[in-house]
């Protein structure tokens, strides 16, 4: 069985960090998925997904870290080609990875009890994302 969904979640840009987790169980649970995975995919090349602890402190250091790594300010080829002052954007998206597999268990995606599906918006700019949520395995 393989049902693939579409989520549209609104982003401030900027280092934003959604948590996806809900909308990733509601679809595990409205498509009765018992075993299997849950792949979380965002589509464009200037936002990531990935797992983390979604809590204040980590919603802070995890882009600040990304900032300090490849700061705003640094100069990127992709500025001389499109002028859009999204260059750092692309470079932090393409270290962060555009997707995560969970594993699903007796319904329940396998995730640790401080561990959250996120995605970090790097764009310099607010937009509706949209994240394909793509469900395999075996139905109750």
């Amino acid at each position: 069985m393989w049902i693939t969904e579409r989520l549209h979640v609104q982003s401030k840009g900027d280092d934003d960090v959604l948590d996806l987790t809900g909308n990733v169980q509601d679809a595990v649970s409205r498509h009765r998925l018992r075993h299997g995975q849950a792949l979380v995919f965002v589509p464009g090349s200037t936002a990531g997904v990935t797992t983390m602890e979604f809590e204040p402190g980590l919603r802070h250091d995890v882009p600040a870290a990304f900032r300090r790594l490849i700061p705003r300010e640094a100069s990127y080829r992709h500025e001389e080609t499109w002028h859009d002052g999204n260059g750092h954007s692309h470079v932090r998206a393409s270290l962060l990875g555009p997707s995560v597999t969970v594993p699903v268990e007796d319904g329940k995606l396998v995730l640790g009890t401080w561990q959250q599906v996120v995605l970090i918006d790097f764009d310099v700019r607010p937009r509706e994302r949209e994240v394909v949520v793509q469900l395999s395995g075996e139905k109750q």
